[in-house]
């Protein structure tokens, strides 16, 4: 029996107290903890109530349930209408499947055919096709022959609101049609041609993600030529090796950017990065004309064309579109191309595992720098959605107040950004009850934030999706006709497969990533190291490519209730010397390189750690000093770290602890062993 006291003590009068206190207390001895919990979650549980009740009463009810096995229990069942009316629940019925694990391996056994009702479910529009199916680089056979991707986005009814955004201090949200956002497309396609860009020239994107940022971005895949994504947080070095790689013709920026209150130049940094011609948007808004400051610069109101019609470059189905950038385990980053068929992966995991559909509202605070930004647009634009676009920080009160007034229907976050939100309480009130999905991605999550998170909306799932820039989506994800357990995953995606191998190069339940290809979206390109020896050498067999991720299989522990029946994972993190920090991939060589420059510092070593309670990676930095430097303290070594790694390569990126050692421990041939670094502070935690 659960005591009064124990519901006052999380928050509720007393009053409400002995009411929830009644009601649970006739429910816990009569059902089982699923059945329960449902009903307390749905019926019970309301997201004005303090989360300290709703993690008192799932921990209640789970009590017995053995997480060290399976891992966290279940906080979200489908009900029969989201069943019902989910596109995953469309597909089986078209193929007289009855079963999703059925679904699944039919998509893997039957790649070719899968790939193909996806490009037509989703209404992909070629310029040319083939009689019949033929292999493309990914080794998927298509009958697209030539295509422009940017037509597929534009299939909904022109009056379709595609971005609601809100910009800058204005409480109120502005909206775009797709007709509007066409035409702003083709103004910037037509202007391209203009200033003498041709197809497949690289043009570069270094700005947050706003309405006209989008409008560049397919204005550029539109024109035939190639979008090199910067993120606006980048370093004027790291901005110059990104437009090195890409070979930028020409890149689009912004005068400033309007961040918490304060004014951060964009257009210094291109300029300190000895960027090419710039065009310039003004900060203050589309009628602003921003300042240039050099002679072959120009404003983003000289450059756009006044013709508002242009007609699609045609392009080869592996013709690049977007050069996206991706920690190896070198200091220099992969240079990832997406093509025309990438953009497909995009969409069809966000029609299927997001379960997305004509007039939802999907918000994801990213920008093209990341491959976040780009799926964006497709998985929204393909689908005929409308993206939801704040041009401020996300971390208050403020960027839920859009959610709610835009009337958000699928929130992607990443767990960093949740953590912020439980932390201060921010918030907790509004009203997201528009929202039908969560989806976590870009590092580890935390089962207690990931609750915290449903019980936002009134208890919606969390759909976990873990993938890559070199996958053009997720290779792992959940859906919404399967429960969803926080932190956890449910599924590998329709279309793709992968296996688990142990360190002695045997499948397990417990191991490395091997992803089972072909499948669209999958990389088979780089621009700057040798594809294979990235991903397939050395592999357990010839059909698997590397990941990276190392993840481990579940049961679900309800094996008296065959309609949970099925398996859970979690992933455990990366294996190799990339690390996931704020929902970015970056290596330990990029951050040492940064780093080792600081006067004090002799060398150093970067780890990534997961929390023994699971969550974000936390950033180590190991540190030999020099020997002149000896006597200054941690707390100066560690501000004189954050401080370097802010300024010259990601402000996101946070030092969680520095350890002061006298040498780095290294192989036989001076490799830095942080295999050893990892395990002893990990014993530490």
């Amino acid at each position: 029996m659960l005591t009064v006291e124990e519901f006052i003590a999380c928050g509720l009068d007393k009053t409400e107290a002995l009411k929830i206190a009644e009601t649970v207390n006739r429910l816990l001895p009569t059902q089982s903890p699923t059945a329960c919990w449902y009903e307390i979650s749905r019926y019970i549980l309301t997201p004005q109530h303090p989360f300290a009740l709703h993690q008192f009463l799932y921990e209640r009810v789970y009590a017995d349930f053995d997480r060290a096995r399976y891992g966290p229990p279940p906080a979200w069942f489908p009900t029969d209408e989201d069943i019902t009316e989910a596109n995953i629940t469309r597909l089986m019925a078209e193929l007289h499947i009855k079963t999703y694990p059925e679904l699944h391996a039919w998509s893997v056994a039957n790649s070719d055919t899968f790939w193909q009702m996806m490009i037509d479910v989703l209404g992909i529009k070629a310029t040319e096709t083939y009689t019949e199916a033929q292999k493309d680089a990914t080794g998927i056979s298509t009958r697209l022959a030539k295509l422009n991707i940017v037509d597929s986005c534009f299939n909904a009814p022109d009056d379709t609101v595609a971005i609601v955004t809100q910009r800058g201090n204005d409480e109120n949200l502005s909206t775009f049609t797709y007709h509007e956002l066409e035409v702003l497309t083709n103004r910037v396609a037509n202007g391209l041609v203009d200033i003498g860009m041709e197809p497949g020239d690289a043009v570069a994107v270094d700005m947050p993600m706003n309405v006209e940022s989008v409008a560049i971005y397919l204005g550029i895949v539109k024109a035939g030529c190639i979008v090199v994504g910067i993120a606006d947080s980048f370093a004027p070095e790291e901005i110059a090796i990104r437009l090195r790689i890409g070979n930028a013709k020409a890149i689009f920026t912004q005068d400033y950017i309007n961040r918490a209150g304060k004014r951060l130049s964009l257009y210094e940094k291109v300029i300190a990065a000895n960027a090419p011609k710039a065009i310039v948007f003004c900060s203050e808004g589309a009628d602003a004309i921003a300042r240039t400051e050099r002679e072959d610069d120009t404003t983003w109101d000289a450059f756009l064309s006044d013709e508002e019609t242009f007609t699609a470059i045609p392009c080869y189905p592996d013709a690049h579109t977007n050069i996206l950038f991706s920690s190896g385990t070198t200091g220099e980053p992969k240079a990832i191309p997406w093509t025309h068929t990438t953009p497909i992966k995009s969409a069809a995991d966000a029609y299927l595992h997001h379960d997305i559909h004509p007039g939802d509202v999907l918000a994801w605070y990213t920008n093209l720098g990341w491959m976040m930004g780009p799926w964006l647009i497709y998985a929204s634009l393909i689908n005929r959605a409308t993206i939801a676009l704040y041009e401020g920080v996300p971390t208050g009160r403020d960027f839920g107040v859009f959610v709610q007034n835009a009337k958000v229907s699928m929130l992607g976050v990443v767990p960093t950004l949740v953590r912020a939100w439980k932390h201060t309480d921010c918030m907790h009130g509004l009203d997201w009850h528009a929202i039908r999905a969560f989806s976590s991605t870009g590092e580890c999550s935390n089962p207690e934030e990931m609750l915290y998170l449903m019980s936002l909306a009134g208890y919606k799932p969390v759909i976990e999706y873990c993938g890559g820039t070199e996958i053009g989506g997720g290779y792992i994800t959940g859906t919404r006709v399967q429960p969803a357990a926080p932190s956890t995953f449910t599924t590998p995606a329709l279309g793709v497969d992968f296996l688990l191998f142990d360190d002695d190069g045997n499948l397990s339940d417990n191991g490395e990533v091997f992803i089972v290809s072909p499948s669209l979206g999958l990389s088979t390109t780089l621009l700057n190291t040798d594809h294979n020896e990235v991903y397939f050498a050395g592999t357990p067999q010839s059909n698997l490519r590397r990941h990276g991720d190392a993840i481990e299989r579940l049961g679900n522990g309800f094996e008296t209730e065959p309609w949970l029946a099925g398996v859970k994972y979690r992933v455990l993190g990366r294996i190799d010397d990339t690390m996931n920090l704020s929902g970015i991939k970056v290596s330990a060589a990029e951050i040492e390189e940064v780093l080792n420059s600081v006067n004090e510092i002799q060398e150093t070593a970067s780890v990534a750690v997961s929390p023994k309670d699971g969550g974000p990676s936390q950033l180590i930095i190991y540190t030999v000093l020099t020997a002149s430097n000896a006597e200054v303290t941690k707390q100066e070594i560690h501000a004189a770290l954050q401080t370097e790694l802010s300024e010259r390569l990601n402000p996101m990126f946070r030092i969680h602890d520095v350890v002061i050692v006298d040498a780095l421990p290294r192989t036989a041939s001076n490799k830095i062993l942080r295999r050893l670094l990892r395990a002893r502070n990990f014993t530490k935690n």
